[in-house]
């Protein structure tokens, strides 16, 4: 039984300034899975997620997601997929002002008309899901960085999205904590059937959650499958980035 694909890259030309950063990137990420995007520092990575958000519009080829091609869709046609695709940032990106539960009850405040209790029932099990059931009333100010974390993972889910990007996740957290993100990333995969798209060059992380990886370099994907596929590579390119990575 084939996998239904979710995202379908083809043949995406990006640029920035009249500088090629991604030329001829083609991929696919399925459903239910955990897909990696790896490289090193300004090698694409953060213009390509840009552009799988709709943030950025390419020089050439076509970003299917969700059975829709971004590159030509209005606003009015992206506001449904939006609101199908969570985005967890590297900061956290919480509003200081807010409680946690404020925080996450945004997009329900915004997209849709469900009574208050019905938005407090929600947020209530998005934060149990993430560990942070007693935190609801606290400031951004009182939270932990590993906490913040979890809180950006609850507001980004709040609206049951089918799609979920992280933006180097694991940054400025201690190995505990980096592993216990981990744990709630599989998790939302296997139990809520949540796909997940991440962008890093953290090896360790990868290789706990990654069902297929990518890697950038030169421009181009230089390899593609699971991490130990990927390390059975001949490109020496590919072999550095192992090495490298796996000394810090």
């Amino acid at each position: 039984m084939s996998k239904k694909t979710l995202i379908d890259v083809k043949n995406l030309i990006a640029s920035y300034d009249d500088k090629i950063i991604l030329d001829n990137i083609s991929f696919s990420v399925y459903e239910n899975e955990v897909f990696a995007v790896l490289g090193g520092s300004g090698c694409g990575k953060t213009t390509l997620l840009r552009h799988l958000l709709g943030l950025l519009k390419p020089d050439a080829g076509t970003i299917n997601i969700l059975g829709c091609d971004i590159t030509k869709a209005n606003d009015d046609e992206m506001q449904p997929l939006r609101e199908q695709i969570g985005m967890v940032f590297q900061g956290a990106a919480l509003f200081n002002s807010m409680t946690l539960a404020e925080n996450v009850s945004l997009p329900l405040e915004e997209y849709t008309d469900y009574p208050d209790k019905v938005i407090r029932d929600i947020v209530d099990w998005k934060l149990h899901i993430v560990g942070l059931d007693h935190a609801r009333d606290y400031l951004p100010a009182e939270l932990s960085g590993g906490m913040k974390k979890r809180a950006a993972i609850a507001r980004a889910m709040v609206m049951d999205p089918k799609l979920l990007f992280f933006d180097e996740h694991t940054t400025g957290l201690d190995p505990v904590m980096a592993a216990e993100l981990d744990r709630i990333i599989v998790q939302l995969r296997d139990e809520l059937n949540i796909t997940v798209v991440v962008v890093t060059h953290d090896l360790t992380s990868i290789r706990r959650i990654s069902d297929r990886a990518i890697m950038i370099a030169g421009k181009q994907i230089i390899a593609t499958g699971s991490i130990k596929e990927m390390e059975q590579s001949g490109d020496q390119r590919v072999i550095n980035f192992f090495m490298q990575h796996d000394k810090n």
